[in-house]
């Protein structure tokens, strides 16, 4: 991609000049263009006039050093994305794919004659986790000329990632698993973000295998037919879609996480790889710990893979179930991240009022936002309009606080909020009224097509399978870091 090991070592940073930033979808533009609110996680920044003059529309082209220094700005904070388009191709037969497999001869052959392994032009490691027919997977291997190799026991996908790359001599690396379709082009589009020395790793979006015939049916091991409820569901709402914008993946962030499921990475850059031992929960806590290392993360819904979600309702609720078990496990190596609300004292004050249900209780919400309408307008005085830009952030704030509390009842805490409503009647109201509201949003949201009745029942039996594997988590870890809400006025 036009960066060698040495630059990403020595952690250089910056897109090579013609690479294009947009501003993404959620940030505001302000006072002329002066004015800019959104990124990640959101903040407020102020322009110079020089700096709003460089920008064409919502875009910046790097075109020397001042552009180049404001367009990582942008980057960082998460404010702007790169255009991939505007990119510098990069080289596939710089890329090794790295399968780890256990017992799946038949999605294996799909994955290899995707990504042309039968004709050798590109490098791949299959690494087998103990299969129990270790030889019929190598014969899969051996005719699409891939390299095999069979662990003596099972490691988990994790350990079977680090064993693969521990044999890749390429400068990038593509973790894939065996259950998805792909195709060199989306390899090659993530390939694009690796021209900025501080990208450690890539993302696609992951969508559905299409079965339906009319609908670009790929045929899977069994055959194409039409999907059920859970699969319709699943097509729209899906654990493994993070939605339709690019973005930077960290902590705190819109995009918070990436799955495993298709990763590019700069070798240089990942180190040991995933925790060895961590068998869910793995990707977050690697994307976490890059993070951390100040290095960036993206995730690109242009280049795209296709994955054979579960349709049937046993293995679908073990999976979601199986989700929410990593809970624990990256509460122990990122205890300030794991938290699942994070809210501000204000709006952790005007939850709790409304929760209250009494008399009260709205003329103390509106009074605890209107002061800090007041005290956030005076840290905005750089704007034109302090006072507006306060009371939507207020606003906007508020929004995002509900959403997380009823995320707090209807997910990560309905076992304790199940015992609770069985003595109290707000409790039982307000548990209903989240039910309606989030049901309402996420059925127009995702576009589903289920008629609202399934897509509730399956939207609840999702959040109950998944709270249920955090507090079997929580349980086992004698701790319950992974369940407490993080309260605090600022942020990292």
């Amino acid at each position: 991609a036009g960066v060698s090991s040495a630059d990403a070592e020595r952690g250089g940073r910056g897109l090579p000049p013609g690479s294009v930033v947009r501003l993404n979808r959620r940030v505001r533009v302000r006072d002329g263009g002066r004015t800019l609110v959104g990124g990640a996680p959101m903040r407020v920044l102020h322009l110079s006039e020089a700096a709003v003059g460089l920008f064409e529309g919502r875009a910046l082209r790097i075109r020397d050093r001042a552009t180049a220094v404001l367009a990582d700005r942008l980057l960082e904070t998460g404010v702007a994305d790169p255009v991939v388009e505007s990119l510098p191709e990069g080289d596939l037969a710089e890329v090794t794919y790295v399968i780890p497999v256990r017992d799946r001869p038949q999605q294996l052959a799909r994955l290899l004659e995707g990504l042309g392994g039968a004709t050798g032009r590109v490098r791949v490691i299959v690494v087998d986790d103990a299969s129990v027919d270790a030889e019929g997977m190598r014969r899969v291997a051996d005719a699409h000329g891939a390299r095999f190799v069979a662990l003596p026991e099972n490691v988990g996908p994790a350990g079977a990632r680090n064993a693969g790359l521990r044999l890749v001599t390429t400068p990038f690396v593509a973790f894939a698993d065996s259950d998805v379709v792909a195709h060199p082009e989306a390899v090659a589009t993530l390939l694009r973000h690796f021209a900025d020395p501080a990208v450690a790793l890539a993302a696609p979006r992951v969508l559905g295998l299409p079965r339906e015939p009319g609908r670009g049916c790929i045929r899977s091991g069994r055959s194409a037919t039409a999907l059920n409820g859970i699969g319709r569901y699943e097509d729209a709402r899906s654990s493994l879609d993070l939605g339709e914008d690019p973005a930077v993946v960290r902590q705190r962030a819109p995009v918070s996480w990436v799955s495993s499921t298709f990763l590019v990475g700069r070798v240089a850059l990942l180190g040991e790889g995933f925790t060895a031992g961590m068998r869910v929960g793995e990707d977050v806590d690697l994307v976490w710990t890059l993070a951390d290392r100040g290095l960036r993360v993206r995730y690109e819904p242009a280049a795209t893979v296709w994955h054979e979600h579960r349709d049937e309702l046993g293995p679908w609720l073990a999976r979601k179930a199986f989700y929410g078990t990593g809970a624990h496990p990256l509460a122990l190596r990122h205890p300030h991240d794991i938290a699942p609300a994070v809210l501000a004292p204000w709006s952790a004050g005007v939850l709790a009022a409304l929760l209250a249900q009494r008399r009260w209780s709205v003329p103390v919400a509106l009074g605890i936002s209107a002061v800090t309408v007041w005290r956030l307008s005076r840290r905005l005085s750089k704007g034109g309009h302090p006072v507006r830009l306060a009371a939507w952030l207020t606003a906007n704030g508020l929004v995002a606080s509900l959403v997380q509390a009823m995320a707090l009842l209807l997910r990560h805490w309905w076992p304790a909020v199940a015992v609770g409503c069985l003595f109290s009647a707000r409790l039982r109201r307000a548990v209903l009224v989240a039910h309606l509201f989030d049901v309402a949003i996420e059925h127009r949201r995702t576009k589903v097509r289920l008629d609202p009745v399934r897509f509730a029942v399956l939207r609840r039996l999702d959040d109950l399978a998944y709270g249920a594997g955090v507090w079997v988590s929580a349980f086992r870890g004698r701790s319950w870091r992974a369940l407490l809400p993080d309260v605090r006025s600022s942020r990292r």
